[in-house]
């Protein structure tokens, strides 16, 4: 395949970097589609803001389908590349891996849309917010498909070094449905103010024309073929990116389920620790954003490395993706030390809930750097067809610690107790992932607390045929 890299080959951190830096961009794109949204639709009602709060946390969850297929099919494609395997495979592998992303989304988004009604009227929705809600998600059930499987071929330009392609295409997806965006929320000319129906007709045609675009692309430079006997080990393919795939999605699924729970803790102490929390909570996710781009890059370099029998080089990788986020972590704390003030008063317009926010950012950023070596590590894991490992890493921090240590430290210590959780679970997942990464050989650490339990680890999970 001509789009590929060899990532077996060369320095590790310019392999690394190479892959994760235009991830940065890419990532960031997708966030600024729900900042656009949440501005557009505030200036158009209530109802349509409190809509997109019911359908958000859903399509989130809904999301990690998505990010659980495309993961299966970095680590399969990876592995493929990395063991030189001829062309016409890895063409066939990114033909099942679109065939699964489209038939499973499209079933999913089906579900989604005959379940919506009683799904959103269980969660609170009622009278105006309810019909915004649904007009919303009538087109965000079309664009799902589009963006499901264009996530996969995605994956695909990924595990061949090609991240520049993926964000490209993230970046331009995410300026559409932006541009969009008021034109159908508000209007324009011929075209009627549609309110929340008109933020899904904008995320909907946005998708639909990237995918449209990528695929377009993927044909042109010979990453898409169907002169490949597409019908060949349709079902192999499939358990190979499912027993990754799905995995990884509930994984992915966990953190936004875990920050519901702990919202709720938090809501004992009162609606404006609530806003501080939540606000604290999307500053924490813009910082994430260089963390999950490593653990985008780290995937493609750990599954080439070890289908070529690279094991040390896999290993090194690791080991740098752990010290960058463990440094960028450290220099985002000192530098919210200082900044954490500022910060809370612009997301929170300096009212009650800004000393929340405040605290959070401050003492909970010290901590930082566990979240981005439980993600870097998890996406190694899942390169090394160990996705189980990785799941139940994301488990116990939050089922093990952060939940029930929040709810402990409400009632204990208040907004002081819910910090101290959100520390102790980055801390464990430090741990966790260093012990998790050494069992499945992919980090060389003889640390007697982190060699110990992972030879004990190694001795009882199951491992893939």
């Amino acid at each position: 395949m001509t789009t590929n890299l060899d990532l077996t080959r060369g320095p590790v951190h310019r392999a690394l970097i190479g892959v994760s830096a235009p991830m940065t961009l890419g990532i960031l794109g997708v966030l600024s589609v729900g900042l656009a949204d949440a501005f557009f639709l505030a200036r158009d009602g209530e109802a349509a803001l409190a809509a997109i709060g019911f359908v958000y946390p859903v399509i989130v969850a809904l999301t990690s389908l998505a990010i659980g297929l495309a993961a299966g099919t970095n680590a399969v494609v990876s592995q493929a590349i990395g063991r030189g395997e001829p062309g016409s495979r890895r063409h066939r592998l990114t033909l099942h891996a679109m065939g699964l992303a489209l038939a499973l989304s499209a079933s999913v988004s089906a579900l989604f849309y005959l379940v919506a009604p009683w799904l959103f009227w269980a969660m609170g929705a009622r009278d105006a917010v309810l019909a915004e809600a649904l007009a919303y998600v009538s087109f965000w059930c079309l664009s799902f498909p589009p963006m499901v499987t264009g996530m996969a071929l995605n994956a695909v330009f990924r595990a061949g070094g090609r991240a520049g392609v993926a964000a490209t295409v993230m970046v331009i997806q995410a300026a559409m449905n932006i541009a969009l965006d008021p034109v159908f929320i508000f209007g324009l000319g011929p075209l009627p103010a549609m309110n929340a129906q008109g933020a899904g007709v904008a995320t909907f045609l946005a998708r639909a024309l990237a995918f449209v675009g990528l695929a377009a692309y993927a044909w042109r430079r010979g990453a898409l073929r169907f002169d490949c006997a597409p019908g060949r080990d349709l079902l192999g393919s499939a358990r190979r990116i499912t027993r990754v795939g799905a995995p990884a999605a509930l994984s992915n699924a966990i953190n936004p389920a875990g920050m519901a729970a702990v919202t709720a803790a938090v809501a004992v102490i009162g609606d404006q620790a609530v806003a501080g929390f939540g606000a604290a909570a999307r500053v924490q996710s813009l910082l994430f954003v260089p963390m999950l781009a490593l653990s985008s890059g780290i995937g493609p370099v750990v599954g080439q490395a070890w289908g070529a029998g690279h094991h040390a080089r896999a290993r090194d990788a690791v080991r740098l993706t752990f010290l960058l986020c463990l440094g960028y972590g450290l220099c985002v704390a000192a530098a919210l030390w200082w900044l954490a003030g500022p910060v809370a008063a612009l997301m929170t317009g300096g009212d009650g809930a800004a000393p929340f926010t405040e605290r959070y950012l401050r003492v909970v950023s010290w901590s930082f750097f566990g979240y981005g070596i439980l993600v870097t590590g998890n996406a190694a894991m899942n390169a090394r067809d160990r996705a189980l490992w990785s799941l139940g890493l994301s488990l116990a921090r939050i089922a093990a610690f952060y939940i029930p240590l929040a709810w402990a430290g409400v009632y204990l210590a208040g907004y002081a107790g819910v910090l101290a959780a959100a520390v102790a679970g980055n801390l464990a997942a430090v741990w966790g992932a260093l012990v998790a990464c050494r069992a499945v050989g992919l980090l060389a650490l003889d640390w007697p607390p982190v060699r110990a339990p992972a030879v004990r680890l190694a001795r009882v999970m199951p491992r893939p045929n």
